[in-house]
C-alpha cells in the first residue's frame, strides 16, 4: 500500500479498502514509523502502530482475528480498538492507535502521517 494524495487537510489517503483483505493488514510507512492498517471479517478498519508492545514483532503480519490481532513473535493477542493486550497478557503495555476512516473506497489515516 502506498500513500496518495490528500483527500483534506486533515486526512492522508493510503489506500483502497479493497487492497486490504478480509480478516488481513496492510503496513503503511510513515515518517513517523511504520502503521498496520487491519480489515476484520465484518468489514471494520483499525490502524495502529506496527509494533506489539511485547517485543516489537510486526503487528502487521499477524492473524487477524474478531477484533484482535496475535503477534506472530509470541502470540500475544492485541484489541485492534484499543492497542491494548488481552486475556493473561492484559496490563502490560499498549500499542498507539492511528484514527482511521473510510471514505469512498479510501483509507484515511489522520495526520500527522507523512510519506516515510
Amino acid at each position: 500500500m502506498t500513500l496518495q494524495a490528500h483527500i483534506d487537510p486533515d486526512w492522508r489517503d493510503v489506500g483502497a479498502l479493497t487492497d486490504i483483505p478480509e480478516r488481513g493488514a496492510r503496513r503503511v510507512a510513515t515518517a513517523q514509523g511504520d502503521v498496520a492498517v487491519f480489515r476484520t471479517g465484518d468489514g471494520k478498519v483499525f490502524a495502529l502502530v506496527d509494533r506489539c508492545p511485547h517485543k516489537h514483532g510486526p503487528l502487521s503480519q499477524g492473524i487477524v482475528h474478531g477484533h484482535g490481532v496475535t503477534c506472530p513473535l509470541h502470540s500475544w493477542v492485541i484489541d485492534l480498538a484499543t492497542g491494548r493486550p488481552t486475556g493473561a497478557d492484559a496490563g502490560k503495555g499498549c500499542t498507539p492507535i492511528v484514527p482511521v476512516r473510510i471514505k469512498d473506497g479510501r483509507v484515511l489515516l489522520a495526520q500527522p502521517v507523512a510519506a516515510g
